[in-house]
């Protein structure tokens, strides 16, 4: 079955294979030839993230204790889930290592293709992302948080940084342009110039002060993003800018076993769901790998590769690899029926959202605080 990725839409069956080769991307390194940190973390160790570009600089940089930046945006368009999750918990992993995080809010992006809403995007990013990551362990102290519409009270910084997009124009054409995305509309166009500023500014002379390598962890239907960005930093002269890296996720699955998406509530499981809420998702919703039949299971067992209870234990909710392996072969030999392979998945969700929840109490405050 073809697939469609784009910025704005991902839809049927994707071949992670498929898209190495026509993206261009590099396969993931094997993690013994990684820093150590590397393999203590599940997206990682699990093959989740399964490509980049340039790793090496980044990897060079944190063997050497040199400085580097982690930079991400966010699309304030609706529920915080699991999902948006995987990139928090890299945020928050490339921080462990010394990374000065850059995170913007993408409000121009999606007033343009989304929501025209100005307001209504600022508090979704505050009330929704920025505080689900605070409650997951980004530390505001060592991040340089900003929205696209406002980048800084800074003049100097807030004109390099509108400058730079607008340079950034001139060193690539309309033909391009289609090339990389396909159809775009005016707003778009300026969206994707907007956001090269944003993966390449930190390392103007008003931020970082120098030219330093970035990371930019994205899942598959961002690359158009830093395609266009690596390409122009190239050509435009003015500036000495390192060449991006970037590292690929895969997309979590969704309940129902599409892509997870804000867009549909019953794919989803938010992270301010009750634990109730996310029992009735799993129960309702969650697509089975077992057979149609109790004796048919059986016999036969399930399939964990289609079943979305086990996919979500894998994206991390069971961070214990050899339990996850026990689960799998249960669950392959029948052992495991598909009724209590989502309770497994509910019992952990439940652990989870309880604490996260408190967390956020707390998390509301320092960022309140944070934004003032």
């Amino acid at each position: 079955m073809t697939h469609t990725i784009t910025p704005w839409e991902v839809k049927g069956t994707i071949d992670y294979n498929r898209l190495i080769k026509d993206f261009g991307l590099q396969p993931f390194p094997l993690l013994n030839t990684l820093p150590l940190e590397f393999t203590k973390f599940p997206l990682f160790r699990r093959g989740i993230i399964f490509a980049h570009r340039d790793l090496s600089r980044i990897t060079d940089a944190i063997k050497q204790k040199k400085k580097f930046v982690m930079m991400t945006g966010l699309m304030p368009s609706g529920k915080f889930h699991f999902g948006h999750k995987m990139v928090a918990d890299q945020i928050i992993f490339y921080q462990s290592l010394g990374a000065k995080i850059y995170l913007t809010v993408a409000d121009i992006e999606a007033y343009n293709s989304r929501i025209p809403d100005m307001k209504q995007l600022r508090d979704t990013a505050i009330q929704e992302y920025l505080t689900n990551y605070v409650a997951l362990g980004l530390d505001l102290k060592k991040c340089d948080f900003y929205f696209q519409s406002k980048r800084s009270e800074d003049g100097n910084k807030s004109n390099a940084y509108y400058t730079l997009a607008n340079m950034l124009a001139r060193h690539v054409t309309f033909n391009e342009m289609n090339a990389i995305y396909g159809e775009l509309s005016p707003g778009k166009l300026s969206a994707a110039l907007l956001q090269a500023s944003d993966m390449l500014h930190p390392q103007l002379k008003e931020f970082e002060g120098a030219p330093l390598p970035i990371i930019v962890p994205v899942g598959a239907d961002q690359d158009p993003h830093l395609r266009l960005a690596r390409d122009v930093s190239q050509r435009i002269k003015e500036f000495k800018f390192t060449q991006l890296s970037s590292t690929y996720h895969k997309f979590m699955p969704g309940l129902d076993g599409g892509k997870m998406s804000s867009s549909n509530e019953n794919s989803y499981i938010a992270l301010t769901d009750t634990p109730e809420e996310a029992a009735r998702k799993i129960k309702k919703y969650a697509f089975s790998g077992g057979q149609a039949t109790l004796e048919e299971h059986r016999k036969l067992g399930g399939n964990p590769d289609i079943d979305i209870a086990f996919q979500m234990l894998r994206y991390g909710l069971e961070p214990d690899d050899k339990k996850l392996q026990e689960i799998e072969n249960n669950y392959k030999s029948g052992k495991l029926l598909s009724g209590e392979l989502k309770q497994i998945l509910i019992e952990k969700i439940t652990s989870f959202l309880k604490d996260h929840q408190e967390k956020r109490k707390k998390a509301a405050k320092e960022v309140e605080k944070f934004l003032k």
